[in-house]
């Protein structure tokens, strides 16, 4: 696999600490495409104790930090265990839910919910730690696109239909969402409380609702609308304090503490 080289841009977003913060709008989106969805719900056992939604988090982050920051051995690893749980997850949509009829088959090898779910994980990693880090560069946003490609075309995606710059990335979005192939169903707003407020998030109330804001108040409009998440200016007023303090924060916080410690390492060659 010919990974992105340090000290790219994939380091340095894959880097941040505060990347934790895209994940719940990307897997809001992943959600909101029923076929994902209900792999989810019929599969996942992250609502199965109060603790595991933050052992699935962990446990996905880690293997992104291996992808990403590991030796060649550790990051195929990853892909072969990633691997193994996708030939587990297969089953039919109990209803229909847009254009997707009852009945109708998933697969998490199948090649358009691989490209869904890479195509999320993208979109909201750049748009979240834009907010609270830096405004990438046109190029930044083209060359993430383009190296992240290598991580999903390992796992299944079709590489010819990958996007490679933002405006690709972009245009597959919009398009997925106006076909109505991705729209919010049952699966979805059953499965959105989880992501959101996990168990005994009320004992950080103040960082829970800060989570919130910025999860839905990034979610394009008609996703949120499909989970029926109220919006309103007083929202999106409290929306942009959250992160004007998100930045000034990262901004005060050395890079020692913001960052994963094995993004400040260059990655070991491997032997032949």
């Amino acid at each position: 696999m010919d990974r992105p080289a340090p000290g790219g841009i994939t380091w340095t977003i894959a880097g941040e600490r505060l990347a934790l913060l895209a994940w719940p709008r990307a897997i809001l989106l992943q959600l909101a495409h029923p076929l994902v969805a209900a792999g989810v719900a019929q599969h996942s056992g992250f609502r199965s104790s109060p603790f595991a939604p933050f052992a699935r988090l962990h446990a996905t982050v880690g293997a992104m930090r291996q992808l990403t920051f590991g030796t060649d051995e550790e990051a195929a690893a990853v892909v072969r265990r990633i691997r193994g749980i996708h030939d587990r997850v297969n089953g039919t949509l109990h209803e229909a839910a847009g254009p997707h009829a009852s009945g109708t088959r998933y697969s998490a090898h199948d090649p358009a919910l691989l490209l869904w779910v890479h195509a999320t994980l993208l979109d909201s990693h750049v748009r979240i730690l834009e907010q609270v880090l830096r405004p990438f560069t046109p190029d930044e946003r083209d060359r993430y696109c383009g190296e992240a490609a290598v991580f999903a075309s390992v796992l299944g995606a079709p590489p010819d239909d990958l996007p490679r710059t933002w405006r690709e990335l972009q245009d597959f979005i919009a398009a997925q969402i106006e076909s109505g192939r991705v729209t919010v169903g049952a699966d979805a707003r059953t499965l959105a409380p989880a992501i959101l407020r996990p168990a005994f998030s009320w004992l950080l109330l103040p960082l829970q609702s800060a989570g919130e804001l910025v999860t839905i108040g990034s979610l394009p409009p008609a996703v949120r609308n499909g989970y029926g998440f109220l919006w309103s200016a007083t929202r999106e007023r409290r929306h942009q304090r959250v992160l004007a303090m998100l930045r000034a924060t990262r901004a005060l916080t050395p890079d020692s503490f913001a960052r994963w410690p094995e993004a400040g390492r260059v990655r070991e060659p491997q032997l032949t």
